[in-house]
């Protein structure tokens, strides 16, 4: 009796961690995602990371929105330093007609987007990650045993940037690990709109 409790506990940890994506320490594996030049684009691309800033984000939430020039400054200077942004749109084109292709490329062209900006139309890595929120960040970690989840939640805990006091969860993390350390905040809520969904969406 006592095994087969066992067993059915861990088979739901087994689910429950499926359902919610990757946890702090898993290893994230690559993708090979269509960006708005019409180039594929994988983490392998980066030979010289030290690690990514993978958000998953859309062109239509409004506070995705409102962190697009975050977004944008996290690149020009942490890119240089071995962390560069990787935004993927997790909003199916169908149910969000603004974040189809086409409008992504026109939002990467108006803002003058300096990161990749890559669709996933069958939200095969939105899920695998365990993005839910739209901006959601996952830091990697370049290690011996891959790209290992460093960080997952928030930019920071100011939206409406009107908090000079804020708190910078991603920098902090960043200057952490590039100082040979572990984040102190490995995880935060990630507050955003939710994900329009795929109806019958396709897995891996």
């Amino acid at each position: 009796m006592k095994r087969i409790l066992f067993a059915c506990l861990m088979m739901l940890g087994i689910m429950t961690k499926a359902q919610n994506g990757y946890q702090i320490g898993d290893v994230a594996s690559d993708f090979n995602l269509k960006n708005v030049d019409g180039k594929s684009v994988s983490l392998a691309n980066y030979k010289d990371a030290k690690g990514y800033i993978i958000v998953f984000t859309c062109n239509t939430c409004p506070v995705a929105q409102a962190y697009q020039d975050r977004v944008e400054a996290l690149n020009k200077e942490y890119a240089p330093k071995g962390y560069p942004v990787i935004a993927i749109n997790t909003n199916d084109p169908i149910a969000s007609p603004g974040d189809s292709y086409a409008k992504m490329q026109e939002r990467a062209k108006q803002k003058k987007f300096s990161f990749a900006y890559l669709e996933d139309p069958n939200h095969i890595y939105t899920k695998k990650y365990g993005a839910n929120k739209t901006p959601h960040v996952f830091i990697l970690q370049k290690t011996a045993k891959g790209n290992e989840v460093a960080y997952i939640g928030a930019i920071d805990n100011d939206q409406e940037e009107v908090n000079p006091q804020k708190e910078t969860y991603v920098q902090n993390a960043i200057n952490l690990l590039l100082q040979g350390k572990k984040p102190t905040v490995t995880y935060t809520k990630a507050i955003g709109c939710s994900i329009r969904w795929k109806k019958e969406s396709t897995t891996e």
